[in-house]
């Protein structure tokens, strides 16, 4: 057996360490012993699952591999080219392994990552090569919005019951079309929230920021009919709460129950992807920017802290332009 390996980690050993049933040798090369070591200090201090702990191993493994291919046997070799090869090699592939998708790319970077930071630390290496590599970005997933004749589907389908319940239910479906508002916003409504003559409703939104949005004409109607012919029928049964949406109890409506609604009049529609609340939400600031306005008025009906999480919206209206050009121009199909 070989000699075992001198570090001024000798704490990492008498407290447990090198668990793995052997000891850390001078057959194996310097990185190899520093990713057992940094396995150990995951594994003792840190606590990691087993899952996690496994996860980390394998990633680790591979990363090893590369460095190996490349002739780097030790740390204190890897340079930031290194890393940055190390993750294009993950989302393209090599030899030995399949193209992984940017999230799990992501995963082994992070922790390819915290084994130089703990190497730097733990004074393994001089300095931390990973510090400044970035993960591959994340794949940008566009918000689903539906056509404006789905949506027409979708409210019609609320017509089909002319009680209590199907009025407070089509009221529900065009405030949400018609503000943009989160299902949570609109089931946490009181009747006082709404204003009728400026023909506009107060939301409440994250982190209590309120604000306040325009209602349409189609909206307000429904609403009308619904506080007129519908809510007082549900009230008859509660203790007078000043909810605007109520269930059949005379209770505030909940978001599951508000989930519910819109589900039920998506299936009699006839429309067969999902909708949820939230698609709604999309589709209110989709058919906005489709419509002309200004983006920094949507976020503002959105309630969105900043203009950059408006934005992604703009990337469906692009979209959409690119598929009516790569349809409708004479040059775009040569």
């Amino acid at each position: 057996m070989g000699r075992r390996l001198p570090l001024a980690h000798h704490r990492y050993v008498r407290s447990g360490y090198v668990r793995y049933g052997r000891a850390v040798t001078e057959r194996a090369t310097p990185l190899h012993r520093a990713i057992r070591l940094h396995l150990d200090h995951l594994t003792v201090e840190r606590g990691l699952a087993p899952n996690s702990l496994a996860a980390y191993r394998r990633d680790l493994a591979r990363y090893e591999q590369f460095c190996a291919a490349r002739g780097i046997d030790e740390p204190a070799a890897v340079a930031e080219t290194d890393l940055a090869d190390f993750v294009v090699t993950l989302r393209n592939g090599d030899a030995d392994h399949r193209p992984l998708a940017s999230s799990s790319a992501g995963r082994t970077l992070v922790a390819v990552r915290g084994f130089h930071r703990f190497a730097a630390l733990e004074g393994l290496t001089s300095s931390d090569p990973g510090r400044d590599v970035r993960p591959p970005a994340m794949p940008q997933r566009l918000p689903k919005a539906i056509t404006v004749a789905e949506v027409e589907a979708i409210l019609s389908a609320t017509m089909l019951d002319d009680g209590p319940r199907g009025l407070r239910d089509r009221a529900l479906v065009e405030l949400l079309y018609a503000t943009g508002a989160r299902i949570s916003e609109a089931v946490g409504l009181d009747i006082d929230d709404v204003d009728p003559e400026s023909a506009s409703v107060l939301l409440s939104g994250k982190g209590g920021k309120q604000r306040i949005v325009p209602v349409g004409r189609m909206a307000l109607a429904a609403l009308d009919a619904y506080l007129v012919r519908g809510r007082p029928a549900l009230a008859a049964g509660g203790q007078g709460v000043p909810a605007l949406f109520l269930n059949a109890r005379g209770s505030r409506l909940t978001r599951q129950s508000a989930w519910a609604i819109l589900g039920d009049a998506v299936r009699r529609s006839g429309i067969e992807r999902e909708v949820s609340p939230h698609t709604l939400r999309h589709s209110f600031a989709t058919h906005l920017l489709d419509g002309g306005a200004d983006i920094r008025v949507v976020q503002e009906l959105l309630g969105h802290a900043s203009v950059t999480t408006t934005q992604i919206y703009t990337l469906v209206t692009v979209e959409k332009l690119r598929e009516v050009y790569s349809v409708a121009h004479p040059r775009a199909r040569l």
